[in-house]
């Protein structure tokens, strides 16, 4: 994404698509991301301000430098967020005197209806909440009460089944490694409950698209999860389960906006 221009040549061109879209003018919508989940958060709030109609059709992003500063994002992160835009077709990126990051005009059903009707009579809200209690709970569960040889051995070969899995088989494996460590837990009613919810997080899931960016950074918070339960570190499991579900919830806010 090349980097934008406010300058009186293109001050025409603003007028036209509503003004320079500045920084200044989203800033009630936008605000620096927490540690942990950058990627995810970033582009859950950009994608809030694209399906809002934040910025019109024809409209153009603010120049990348304030919209990094604004998030609290590197300018790489923030290239990464726009290619997943510009990849979904919400965006496209111009090059030459009045280049910039422009919003796309829609011209059909979103790409977040589908979702949507899936989401109509479900409160989101309330499963994503009992999802990230239920992981943290079985993460802590099983860090303070410790795995025996053959639950370490289950934990660890979930764990490099996500991390060697082709991109179609990805969110299956995710799922066995939770699902295993809510069973690792020792709570067969947590374990039940938690094969429930995560039914309903997938079927949301599939909605939307895989983000390799994303997957990345699930699987180090993976590691980083099951490396906390086998030390035992029973405060480090919760935190990282929390974090790694706002992460997806960050992701299904956004494409739900």
């Amino acid at each position: 994404m090349g980097e934008n221009h406010w300058g009186e040549g293109n001050r025409d061109v603003a007028e036209e698509t509503g003004g320079p879209w500045s920084a200044d003018r989203l800033l009630p919508s936008l605000r620096p991301v927490r540690a942990g989940n950058g990627f995810e958060e970033a582009l859950e709030q950009i994608l809030q301000v694209v399906r809002l109609g934040l910025v019109p059709g024809g409209g153009r992003l603010p120049a990348e430098r304030e919209l990094a500063a604004l998030l609290g994002i590197s300018r790489v992160t923030l290239r990464e967020v726009l290619k997943v835009l510009q990849d979904q077709g919400l965006i496209e990126a111009r090059r030459g005197r009045y280049g910039g990051t422009f919003v796309l005009p829609r011209t059909g059903p979103a790409d977040g209806d589908e979702l949507r009707r899936r989401v109509t009579g479900t409160d989101i809200e309330d499963v994503l909440l009992f999802r990230e209690v239920l992981e943290s709970g079985a993460a802590g569960l099983c860090a303070s009460r410790g795995l025996d040889d053959e639950g370490t051995d289950r934990l660890r070969r979930a764990l490099a089944a996500t991390h060697e899995a082709p991109l179609p088989d990805y969110r299956r494996l995710d799922t066995h490694f939770h699902l295993t460590l809510a069973e690792l837990s020792g709570s067969p009613s947590l374990a039940a409950r938690y094969a429930a919810v995560r039914a309903t997080v997938n079927d949301l899931l599939d909605c939307i698209p895989l983000l390799v960016r994303n997957l990345e950074h699930s699987q180090h918070q993976h590691t980083v999860l099951a490396e906390s339960v086998l030390d035992g570190d029973e405060e480090a499991a919760r935190a990282v389960a929390r974090e790694h579900c706002a992460g997806t919830a960050a992701l299904l806010r956004g494409f739900l906006a």
